[in-house]
Parts: structure tokens; sequence; C-alpha cells
């Protein structure tokens, strides 16, 4: 089934996102996994917020937004799509919001927020892509490794290149 995660991925790196849906899990061992989940925990006073409904989990979700968190801008085409699938699996059970993307970043005053409307457009987008990933994710092998400049920060850099 498709979550966040996945959606996320798959824009991100094709190959993680086929390792992580067959659960081959390196990401316990990931500093930047850590730092993440920590950010997340600092960001909510030690408080758990995370709301989970069917197969996702949302940071935060308010009277007008679902709010994600992200600790850098590293890929934010991946990440407005992970939050606009959100705002998808709410729509299917009649619940509207926008999105709201925080980048948390270290050495940097003012953090990043980025508002995301949803539209028939991003539905219609949306439709097409997880069509595309269910028929990825029924492969039996993952695609090549490809060492992209943003590999070495990877969980999976060990896995996929030693």
């Amino acid at each position: 089934m498709i979550n966040g995660t996945i959606m996320n991925y798959y824009l991100h790196c094709k190959r993680q996102c086929w390792l992580f849906y067959n659960k081959v899990n390196l990401e316990d061992n990931s500093e930047d996994v850590h730092i993440g989940r920590i950010l997340h925990e600092l960001k909510n006073d030690g408080k758990q917020s995370e709301i989970a409904i069917d197969n996702i989990k949302m940071d935060k979700i308010t009277s007008d937004y679902v709010i994600e968190i992200k600790k850098s801008d590293a890929d934010m085409a991946a990440a407005i799509t992970q939050l606009e699938y959100y705002l998808y699996v709410l729509k299917k059970k009649g619940i509207e919001r926008k999105g709201k993307l925080q980048i948390i970043e270290k050495n940097v005053a003012e953090h990043k927020i980025n508002v995301i409307e949803y539209s028939l457009s991003v539905e219609q987008k949306l439709e097409r892509l997880i069509h595309e990933i269910e028929d990825f994710l029924e492969r039996e092998m993952p695609p090549k490794a490809v060492l992209k400049k943003n590999c070495k920060r990877c969980a999976y850099y060990e896995y996929c290149f030693i």
C-alpha cells in the first residue's frame, strides 16, 4: 500500500522506494533519519503529535492545514508531492485542508514555509502517479543503483555502493 514515505521516495530515488517498500529498511542506522525524528520532537516540545489515518502519518493537522515538517529543502518536489498525497487521502474521506510544508534547516534563523493548495490538477497528477508507483512496486528486482550527489547521505548508500 502506498503511503507518504513511498510517494516521497519514488520521486527522490526509485531504488530507495523499492527497497523500503520491500522491507529492506536501513533507516534505523541513519544519522539523518535520527536528526529528522529529533527535530520533530523538538518542534512539538517532546510530545508525539503525528496523526495517523489509514496508511498516512501526518506531522500535524489543524482546522486549516495539514503540516509536514522537513529538516531541509533538499528535495522540495518530493516533499510537496508527499504533502499533496496527504491532502488527496483526506479529501477522499471528505476532509479538505490546505498543506503547509515547513523546512527547519540548521543554521537558518527563519524557517521556510510553503503553502500548498489542493486542486483538480493535483488530484489528477496524484492518481496517475499512484498507478505508476503501484506498477513499479510490482517489479521483482529494484532498479540499478545510480550514484548521485546526494547518495552519500542516504541510509541505503552502503547497500547500493559498497
